[in-house]
């Protein structure tokens, strides 16, 4: 009997839902009803155009940079600023993260440090940055690096410091190296928790790039942005951002089909 039910119950569960009931779907009424209603505020002038264009008015701003090439140039300029700042960041979140999560000392000596960084408002570091660095690539690029290294590194020390004591009691028993025990236990037990740091981290690594290309940008989609602001367009303003969001939602949706596929192992785990 117990057999018959934990069959049917996989049988059911492999059922996919009705097309009316997916997430995806259900995910997207909501949006789609904020368009509408604000695509109608506009037509009916409860929103002026000056302060926010209709939709329909920012879709046809963003063909005509489309049109014009600007838009694809700005994306690769814009996102090769935001990959180097993101692995340079990362590089030095995790290492410092593992470093201090695994030995006493070395947490003494990176924990302060980077605990007193991380309350400086970072946006409010760029007149520095300007100094040290001009004003070009580098101050960009390392702006969006700080951002990105402290929850990574947060995340990290507390996956590694949280991690389940049985899971050192076997590499005792097994008689693992402290290599083997990095790649086999500590790694992919502190794996999840670095996953969300590192979506925390893509999302700061947009919202900071966004500040850094102010700083003087002759190209990228903060280029795209100050123009249209000199020239009163806030329709090109509104699409720019929005493409600045779809970026940030594009790679965060990458690093969850990451998770899903990399922690596969776990119970419930359901790769698509």
């Amino acid at each position: 009997m117990t057999t018959e039910v934990a069959t049917l119950s996989v049988a059911r569960g492999s059922n996919p839902p009705p097309w009316y009931r997916r997430p995806a779907l259900l995910r997207s009424i909501a949006p789609v009803a904020l368009l509408v209603a604000w695509q109608l505020a506009s037509q009916t002038g409860l929103l002026s155009a000056r302060i926010l264009p209709a939709p329909s008015v920012i879709l046809e701003a963003g063909l005509q940079v489309y049109r014009s090439g600007q838009l694809g140039d700005a994306l690769l300029v814009s996102g090769q600023r935001a990959l180097f700042g993101f692995l340079l960041g990362a590089s030095v979140g995790i290492g410092c993260g593992v470093l201090a999560g695994l030995n006493r000392i070395a947490e003494y000596a990176v924990d302060p440090p980077l605990q007193m960084l991380r309350t400086i408002p970072l946006f409010g570091l760029i007149p520095l940055f300007i100094i040290w660095f001009g004003i070009g690539e580098e101050p960009k690029v390392y702006l969006i690096a700080l951002g990105v290294a402290f929850p990574l590194y947060l995340n990290t020390f507390a996956a590694i410091r949280h991690l389940d004591p049985k899971l050192v009691e076997l590499g005792n028993v097994l008689g693992l190296s402290r290599g083997e025990r990095m790649r086999y236990l500590i790694l992919p037990g502190a794996l999840p928790q670095m996953l969300v740091g590192m979506r925390q981290s893509l999302g700061i690594a947009w919202l900071s790039l966004i500040v850094a290309e102010q700083i003087n940008a002759n190209a990228g989609l903060g280029y795209i942005v100050n123009n249209a602001r000199e020239f009163l367009r806030t329709d090109i303003v509104i699409f720019g951002l929005l493409v600045y969001g779809l970026l940030g939602l594009a790679t965060d949706a990458i690093v969850r089909w990451a998770e899903r596929w990399a922690l596969r192992w776990r119970p419930g785990a359901v790769v698509r």
